[in-house]
């Protein structure tokens, strides 16, 4: 298959069409497409463009508000709880994040839960804005309308994969991660499955406490569901860590599974930390790059690559797709296709079309 590559401005403008089509206030729709295709920059394509058909299906549907603000359901200053109202994700987090920035010029510690959110897309987008300017950031997100992570010890699910992820600066690019309390991702175990395949590693539990790589373990009557991170042997670690992801939004958020929804979204969690306001930026920045510089010279094993720091990759990922172009997973554009027929907008074009 030739390797097409296509601009990131191009891919913003096609899904910000389609998005607007499906009825997006054209702000929104903007935004929403930057963050998908974010995800995609920053090489994680199960959040990316990926997400756009579900994205345009649940605003078909109404099931993404397209106008309205978000309820204030409690303001202290430095802690502020919103209903979304089940309004684009991305909208909310990057409104959200306006208000916490202009907040920690007073507050060194601004602390945001949004229930009723729609989905926010991949985390890692949004830690990466915080260091940017000089900030710490922790966020996590739950969907109490799904559950496909099983508590350790179990066989059946009761939450969902739960990421959390953070970011700060250093001297240099800043460090920032997004990982899950579970062994693999629902957006995975899907992609996994639809291109009939199996996961790298046995990160499923089927209903008889089997640990299986087959995807199909999650279609059963009745299903199994993926382990926490650790498995079957440390599996509590992971267990944990899903708990405390689900009482920072659901238990804070005042709107979780005890209300029993369907409805397709996100409850979240985020903190915004001024370092300044602690021993000060430039101890931070010292420290966090010492630290980092640390781990990248630690001795590996005879033959391996050196330490790579979390997000590293990434980043540099972004870069060069920046320069050279965005490669999509095979699956993304066929499933746009659809959308882009229905509202009649033109497929986007890949970079070697462009310049003939």
């Amino acid at each position: 298959m030739v390797d097409q590559r296509f601009g990131a401005v191009t891919l913003i403008d096609f899904a910000t069409d389609l998005l607007a089509k499906a009825g997006l206030p054209s702000d929104r729709a903007t935004i929403v497409a930057e963050t998908l295709v974010e995800g995609d920059l920053l090489g994680h394509t199960t959040h990316g463009l990926q997400l756009l058909p579900l994205y345009l299906d649940a605003t078909a549907k109404g099931a993404i508000q397209i106008e309205g603000e978000p309820t204030i359901v409690s303001d202290r200053g430095s802690a502020i709880t919103w209903d979304g109202n089940w309004s684009p994700g991305p909208w909310l987090l990057r409104k959200a994040m306006d208000v916490a920035f202009e907040r920690v010029r007073d507050h060194p510690v601004v602390t945001f839960v949004i229930r009723r959110a729609g989905h926010i897309g991949c985390l890692a987008v949004y830690p990466r804005v915080a260091a940017e300017r000089n900030m710490m950031m922790i966020l996590s997100c739950s969907d109490p309308s799904v559950a496909i992570v099983a508590p350790h010890g179990a066989v059946e699910a009761r939450f969902t994969p739960n990421p959390i992820a953070a970011g700060w600066p250093t001297e240099k690019e800043p460090v920032v991660f997004d990982v899950c309390p579970s062994m693999t991702t629902n957006g995975m175990v899907a992609r996994t499955s639809r291109l009939g395949g199996r996961l790298p590693g046995r990160w499923l539990i089927d209903r008889l406490g089997n640990a299986t790589d087959d995807p199909g373990a999650l279609r059963t009557k009745p299903a199994g569901a993926i382990m926490p991170l650790g498995g079957k042997d440390l599996g509590h670690k992971g267990f944990a860590f899903g708990l405390l992801v689900e009482v920072l939004t659901g238990a804070l958020g005042g709107f979780g599974r005890a209300d029993k929804t369907d409805h397709w979204g996100a409850s979240v969690f985020m903190q915004i930390i001024d370092p300044s306001a602690f021993a000060g930026i430039a101890a931070f920045r010292r420290e966090a790059d010492y630290l980092a510089q640390s781990c990248r010279t630690a001795v590996t094993a005879p033959g391996d690559a050196a330490v790579r720091l979390p997000g590293e990759r990434a980043h540099n990922l972004r870069l060069q797709q920046l320069c050279e172009g965005i490669k999509l997973h095979n699956e993304i554009l066929p499933a746009i296709s659809s959308w882009a027929e229905k509202y009649r907008v033109a497929m986007p074009s890949p970079l070697s079309a462009q310049s003939e």
